[in-house]
């Protein structure tokens, strides 16, 4: 009697991806990609001092028509992206509005943003995890285990990349 197999197990992916894609809609994105991506889309170093918050959609309303200008070319008008900025690096950032502005524009495919908001705070950055230093005496021991490596620099290398992966 053959059973269907049942998966065992779902990718993280799959059952996040609608909890996470529901946050970022909330936050006025269409996708995440605004937020994880922008590093590419910003630049390096407008990246290095902002982060996109969110993006204020207008309220469009139905007895007025949007101005030709004002809006995107698809009928709906073009938003704000709300950036967190750290303090000083606020009126550089405010400077290069219009470039920000082009980035985003470009990297969505229409026009879609128009003005640009700034928030002064301190980025909501990860700290950087620590590296660990493999145990010199635990490489000794693995370079003496691996006498089949005949270069000296290659065993040596070896040990030490066991060393830190049993480190962890």
């Amino acid at each position: 009697m053959n059973k269907p197999s049942r998966p065992i197990g779902r990718p993280l992916r799959d059952l996040l991806g609608k909890v996470v894609g529901d946050a970022f809609t909330r936050q006025g994105f269409a996708s995440a990609e605004l937020v994880t991506r922008w590093r590419e889309i910003a630049g390096v170093e407008i990246a290095a001092v902002s982060e996109p918050i969110k993006i204020q959609w207008p309220r469009a309303s139905p007895s007025l028509p949007a101005p030709a200008s004002a809006g995107s070319g698809w009928g709906q008008p073009a938003g704000t992206l709300v950036l967190r900025v750290e303090g000083p690096a606020a009126i550089e950032i405010q400077h290069l509005t219009q470039v920000i502005c082009e980035r985003v524009n470009r990297f969505l495919g229409w026009r879609a943003i128009e003005r640009i908001a700034l928030r002064q705070a301190p980025l909501r950055r990860t700290a950087p995890r620590s590296r660990r230093k493999p145990d010199a005496a635990a490489a000794a021991r693995l370079a003496a285990s691996l006498p089949e490596i005949a270069d000296d620099e290659l065993r040596q290398a070896v040990a030490r990349l066991g060393a830190a992966v049993k480190a962890r």
